[in-house]
């Protein structure tokens, strides 16, 4: 039996977090879930996940804040981040170094596709 790839989904919306991690679980995916950037990062820290699915406009330690922690941990700087966001905020994004830019309400398809991309690309890499 083949292990299903983990995403992590953080995200401080209840009902965001839930269906990310319900559309991933449905396409193939093991989901874990965080309500803020300071859990998200201990979770990414304990079950080093295969791609992480970010809100940026989060409480404690925003979406930019979390990526910035986990790009800069050596042993989880090559994880794929997707940052999700109900507003156009593309070039702070890229500042903050995500791997791809999905503004809410991102449709399931669109989701899934990215997070395969983003998996087939880290896959070509190594």
């Amino acid at each position: 039996m083949s292990r299903r790839p983990l995403a992590l989904v953080i995200d401080d919306s209840d009902d965001t977090r839930d269906l990310y991690a319900v559309m991933l679980r449905l396409g193939g995916f093991a989901a874990e879930e965080a309500r803020d950037g300071q859990e998200g990062v201990a979770k990414a820290v304990e079950c080093l996940p295969a791609i992480i699915v970010t809100d940026l406009s989060m409480p404690i330690i925003d979406g930019c804040e979390t990526i910035g922690h986990l790009k800069a941990d050596a042993c989880r700087h090559h994880i794929p981040i997707i940052a999700c966001s109900g507003l156009d905020l593309r070039h702070e994004t890229r500042e903050c170094s995500a791997d791809a830019v999905l503004t809410k309400p991102c449709p399931a398809d669109q989701l899934l596709l990215d997070v395969r991309a983003l998996l087939r690309r880290g896959a070509a890499a190594a």
